[in-house]
């Protein structure tokens, strides 16, 4: 059993939002995204999703992105990304699939890991960086610390723990964070994120290894639509 990662599929199965206007890696985004989905990932594997998975503003708008996701082999683990407004209460999503957990304010567990996170924001030090972004940052930090002491408290401590955010965990400086710090203080492993695209964007990105934590950046055109394996 396996566990997989890709970010920020953007779906649009039933809005007008195309993806190809922002360039060649995103056509026929979602084609490739499930060609690869199948020949990788076999029912019993987790796939994470950090964010930014559906375009629909309302969730009558996502509900066929979910179907399509949940119909997909493995179990999904999906967290919220800043596009994801069709997102609401997390009970009544938690009740509508069979194959889609939503997490919120605490974590899933697999028989290997526990996978912890949040959608993360924009860090301080970035430029544009406001009062408004400092409100919700601190947000942020708060629901990623529920996540992580729920994981310590109730999961299977001989576990590693995956981190996960939407956005970087560090600013475009790739300076530290309370994000970051959260992950260190808890004995995270790996840390898979997503939101920036194009490769230049891809630079602002903290990836590598830091401070005994491997960072990896999982948006979809990043991985070229190929599910990443971050676990055997």
């Amino acid at each position: 059993m396996s566990i997989f990662v890709i970010g920020d599929l953007h779906l649009s199965l039933s809005v007008d939002k195309p993806m190809d206007i922002y360039g060649g890696q995103w056509l026929n985004h979602v084609e490739r995204i499930k060609e690869n989905w199948i020949k990788l990932i076999k029912e019993k594997d987790t796939v994470i999703i950090p964010g930014d998975i559906s375009w629909g503003l309302r969730l009558e708008e996502a509900m066929e992105d979910l179907k399509w996701i949940d119909e997909l082999p493995g179990e999904k683990v999906l967290f919220k990304g800043n596009h994801d407004l069709w997102w609401n209460s997390i009970g009544k999503l938690n009740k509508l699939f069979d194959h889609l957990t939503f997490v919120q304010n605490t974590y899933y567990e697999t028989e290997t890991h526990r996978i912890c996170g949040s959608r993360g924001w924009t860090c301080p030090g970035e430029v544009g960086f406001t009062s408004q972004d400092q409100k919700i940052y601190q947000r942020e930090l708060g629901r990623l610390r529920l996540s992580l002491e729920a994981s310590a408290k109730n999961g299977e401590k001989t576990k590693d723990i995956i981190g996960v955010l939407h956005f970087p965990p560090t600013n475009e400086k790739l300076e530290p964070s309370g994000f970051t710090d959260l992950f260190e203080e808890f004995g995270v492993k790996k840390v898979v994120y997503g939101h920036l695209h194009g490769k230049e964007a891809y630079k602002n990105g903290l990836q590598g290894i830091k401070n005994g934590i491997e960072y990896i950046l999982t948006s979809c055109d990043k991985l070229e639509c190929v599910p990443f394996q971050l676990e055997k």
